[in-house]
């Protein structure tokens, strides 16, 4: 099996050294040098916060690398999940929380496509979602409309769910969850299953 290529960036050398380290250590995943990042199929960003830089930073890695992010934060807040599922972070998780184990399953996930967020950000998500609800005056008529099969499969992205077990649940086979997905998003111009899930959750649709 093709090991997952992985390359890191971090604003210290410490997070460096321990990122590389361990997931250098696993034999399933393959770290490469900075020089050969186009070749990377998830990309480690490790920051102190949120910042104009650190978006900045971001937006160059989508466009100069492609593949998925998976972001380290000090500090994560509902604004950071809305800004950072812009640039193709599919994983965020706390500094605090980022052990060795955890960021090797979030860039696994994010190399077959799923994501990692963590359910206190999906509540905070959802809290800003229901007081956009509550400000809105009058319905936006320009919302897509999503068929009630899209509409389930996002809610059950929405909880976590993953391919497989989002096939189980609505008696569906795994390709055509990925069949009714790549639809959605290639309809509605939507990067990955974060991007989807934030801008059906903003937009009211689920």
């Amino acid at each position: 099996m093709e090991r997952v290529r992985v390359v890191v960036q971090t604003a210290d050398h410490l997070s460096m050294a321990g990122l590389t380290s361990y997931l250098g250590s696993r034999a399933e995943i393959e770290v490469l040098d900075w020089d050969r990042r186009t070749r990377a199929h998830v990309v480690v960003v490790a920051v102190d916060r949120m910042s104009p830089e650190v978006l900045t930073e971001l937006r160059r890695v989508a466009a100069d690398i492609g593949a998925p992010v998976v972001l380290v934060l000090d500090e994560v807040g509902e604004k950071d999940v809305l800004a950072a599922v812009e640039y193709r972070v599919v994983a965020i998780l706390p500094r605090t929380a980022a052990t060795g184990e955890r960021v090797l399953r979030s860039v696994l996930a994010a190399a077959s496509g799923g994501g990692v967020m963590p359910p206190s950000l999906v509540a905070e998500l959802l809290r800003h979602v229901e007081r956009l609800q509550r400000e809105l005056v009058s319905p936006d008529t320009s919302v897509p409309k999503l068929t009630p099969r899209e509409a389930d499969v996002l809610r059950l992205m929405a909880d976590g769910l993953g391919t497989a077990e989002i096939a189980g649940r609505l008696c569906y086979s795994e390709r055509t969850i990925k069949n009714v997905f790549y639809g959605l998003t290639t309809r509605l111009n939507l990067r990955n299953r974060p991007h989807a899930v934030a801008y059906a959750l903003r937009k009211g649709m689920i």
